[in-house]
């Protein structure tokens, strides 16, 4: 299977070099002034992996996306829409997109498969997602995780768990693309929640955070037209040790820096997604406590105790 993949951070990287080393003829595409794409380019390295020979690195983005049969994308979630301004410039008649990225545009409020759609005729172009746990430090010596592939369509998604299958990573076919998408996304929100109790001391109130956490994104989830049961699966509660404990994790060391007054500098897309969720949770009227708290922190400059006092202080309620 000819596959691109479009950005080449991270986890984009990792998934070039996991495709191609289950034998699929793959493309890793980036911009051309972009530090993470020189270094892939000149040297065939980066700071997580090596691409062997076989990976075909380029910053054309009309040669990628017409060589294509498959396009993962993996750039940041606020991105996308600019991103398939620039894509759908060429056909994409005939192609999958799966999105490898978790988020909510905050702009909008749309899921990012929704954001997509805009772009495309859903009749002629697939739409699926890749979520769940896993690190590319951990997937480059051999440590095996497993992931959720999602899409509206049965056929899409089961040919994708058939192609991207392996005893490295094993999927899982996804029944809940609304669930799917919101709790990967939500999952970053948490994590940054995790970081903050880190950076505070208060580390042993996780494992408390882990048990709520799912049931309050289970409630957006249904109210959003999913299965509120998906924020127990791989692509929430699935996903919560690589984020909420991992020292890879970007949206939990975010939150460990902010609480110790540092500046974090690689990308957390929990913060947009924070700002998105509680948007739409304050518009519907859903009962968000954490997402709430970790919003006013955030974006309204509440300090952490009080925000934490805000949660212990809400009238007692049986637990489920």
């Amino acid at each position: 299977m000819k596959i691109s993949v479009l950005g080449c951070g991270r986890w984009g990287s990792c998934i070039a070099w996991y495709l191609d080393k289950i034998g699929h003829n793959v493309l890793s595409g980036g911009l051309e002034d972009a530090p993470e794409f020189i270094a892939l380019k000149n040297n065939r390295k980066n700071d997580y992996l090596s691409y062997p020979d076989s990976i075909e690195v380029s910053s054309d983005l009309k040669y990628s996306v017409e060589r294509a049969e498959v396009i993962v994308i993996s750039i940041s979630c606020q991105h996308l829409r600019e991103y398939m301004t620039d894509i759908s410039k060429y056909s994409l008649d005939g192609k999958t997109i799966v999105l490898c990225m978790k988020g909510i545009e905050e702009s909008t409020g749309k899921r990012l498969t929704e954001v997509v759609s805009d772009f495309i005729d859903k009749d002629k172009t697939d739409v699926a997602v890749w979520v769940g746990p896993g690190h590319p430090q951990d997937y480059v010596k051999g440590i095996p995780n497993c992931m959720v592939i999602d899409s509206e369509k049965d056929s899409v998604k089961e040919r994708l768990v058939s192609e991207f299958n392996s005893d490295l990573i094993r999927f899982y076919i996804g029944t809940d693309l609304v669930g799917s998408e919101i709790g990967a996304a939500a999952k970053n929100v948490i994590g940054i929640c995790a970081g903050m109790l880190d950076g505070m001391g208060y580390t042993s109130l996780k494992g408390a955070l882990m048990a709520r956490a799912p049931r309050e994104i289970a409630r957006f989830i249904k109210v959003m037209g999913g299965n509120e049961m998906s924020a127990y699966g791989l692509c929430h509660l699935g996903d919560y040790e690589a984020t909420l404990f991992s020292k890879w994790s970007h949206n939990r060391m975010f939150g460990e820096k902010f609480v110790q007054g540092d500046k974090f500098e690689k990308l957390a897309e929990g913060v947009m997604t924070t700002k998105a969720i509680y948007k739409i949770a304050k518009k519907k009227g859903i009962e968000m406590p954490i997402v709430t708290q970790l919003y006013e922190v955030l974006f309204e400059g509440k300090d952490l105790k009080p925000a934490l006092s805000a949660l212990f202080n809400r009238n007692v309620r049986q637990e489920f």
